[in-house]
């Protein structure tokens, strides 16, 4: 076992989530993966769990049913603590997050708690967005931003890792986010309570295949939940 373990949610992402994992399994050797599969009826935890049969290296966790990318992290989270690992770095199954990044994301590790992966920093990007969604996100890292104070110049972005150690401090009961707003809840409740944060350059590609998760009512879940963590300021 390393003591680094790679956290992967997935719901529909067969045709993603497999090359991403046999590119990861060849290229990074100082990684463990756990693939979190919420029932995805497209048959990706299936064909996850035959690729995990031949290393030990893989693992795949099966929920029942699709409750969320917040819960779906915390149950991660709690495996990686049980399991005794060290680190726990959390991407996108679509391959909108690079893998070559994740060397960087572990040097960071070494003096930092939390590490952000942003796409609005310096030498920062996003490939091949439309411009409305592009609006929506930058307009959400800067409301957050502003209204949080957080030092984060992506407080949405989910390319993100952590210290297991700073984890079991955190109050991870009572982050309640279930979409991407989740991310918010993390990095302020680490920066809240103390913690080393710090943010690395990432640039974000669209997703290879299929559907992204966003919806209104994520939209409206991180407009809420920004203002709970003002309030609980207060």
């Amino acid at each position: 076992m390393h003591k680094n373990l790679l956290l992967i949610p997935t719901y529909n992402e067969l045709n993603n989530a497999l090359p991403l994992a046999e590119t990861l399994l060849k290229n990074h050797a100082e990684l463990d993966l756990l693939f979190i599969d919420d029932g995805s009826p497209d048959g990706t935890g299936e064909a996850l769990d035959k690729l995990a049969q031949s290393t030990p290296r893989m693992h795949v966790m099966h929920r029942s049913e699709k409750t969320g990318l917040g819960s779906a992290y915390k149950a991660g989270f709690a495996w990686s603590l049980e399991k005794g690992y060290q680190n726990s770095l959390c991407m996108d199954a679509d391959w909108s997050h690079d893998p070559a990044d994740l060397p960087r994301f572990l040097r960071a590790l070494e003096t930092f708690d939390v590490v952000g992966g942003s796409r609005y920093m310096k030498d920062g990007g996003i490939i091949n967005w439309p411009l409305p969604r592009l609006l929506l996100s930058k307009g959400a890292a800067t409301y957050a931003r502003m209204l949080t104070r957080m030092p984060f110049s992506d407080p949405t972005g989910g390319y993100n890792a952590y210290r297991n150690d700073m984890l079991t401090q955190l109050p991870l009961d009572a982050v309640s986010s279930q979409g991407y707003s989740f991310q918010i809840e993390m990095k302020h409740w680490a920066w809240k309570n103390g913690f080393k944060v710090h943010e690395i350059p990432i640039l974000f590609t669209e997703r290879r295949e299929g559907k992204s998760k966003m919806s209104i009512g994520i939209v409206k879940e991180a407009l809420w939940i920004v203002w709970k963590l003002v309030l609980k300021r207060t």
